[in-house]
């Protein structure tokens, strides 16, 4: 992980969830961190956001079957789907991949070398879990979605453990 000391010009680290159609997977990472981040009061510290490797579902909401998974634990999702920019690689401190595809994709879209530094896969965050990719839900049934935030609420815990402590 990037040195936590070396916060962006708004003394804030910037977390980035990407998954193909930031409509499943990355929206309810960012949702989970943020739940994370308010609960322990660090509104001020830390910073999240989601976005996609592919564009088509720019500006719709997160997938109505994720809305509702996640609600039911008590993560409401609102995020706009968005495609990933370049500028990302310059605001975010930490970029998060959902599965190899994705990682593969973003490796191409840096513009740096120094940039794909930043590119790590959500499942090294995995604690609970031997799962080398966070799966794709879409087409996977009610079931899906509830294994695949399982999954990231794992990793989102490990995840914010790992910030919180690099910030102290």
């Amino acid at each position: 992980m990037n040195n936590h000391n070396d916060l962006n010009i708004n003394n804030k680290y910037k977390v980035l969830f990407v998954c193909l159609g930031n409509i499943c997977r990355s929206p309810a990472a960012q949702g989970i961190l943020e739940h994370f981040v308010r609960e322990n009061g660090m509104e001020d510290r830390i910073e999240a956001d989601s976005a996609g490797t592919y564009g088509g579902h720019r500006g719709e909401l997160p997938d109505r079957r994720m809305r509702t998974a996640a609600l039911y634990r008590g993560f409401a999702l609102t995020h706009r789907s968005r495609p990933v920019s370049s500028l990302d690689f310059l605001d975010f401190d930490l970029i998060i991949a959902m599965d190899d595809r994705n990682y593969e994709d973003l490796m191409h879209l840096a513009p740096s070398v120094e940039a794909t530094h930043k590119i790590k896969r959500m499942a090294s965050y995995l604690k609970n879990s031997r799962m080398t990719y966070i799966p794709d839900p879409y087409y996977m049934g009610s079931e899906g979605f509830g294994m695949v935030l399982d999954l990231l609420e794992d990793a989102c815990k490990n995840l914010f453990d790992e910030i919180k402590e690099g910030l102290q």
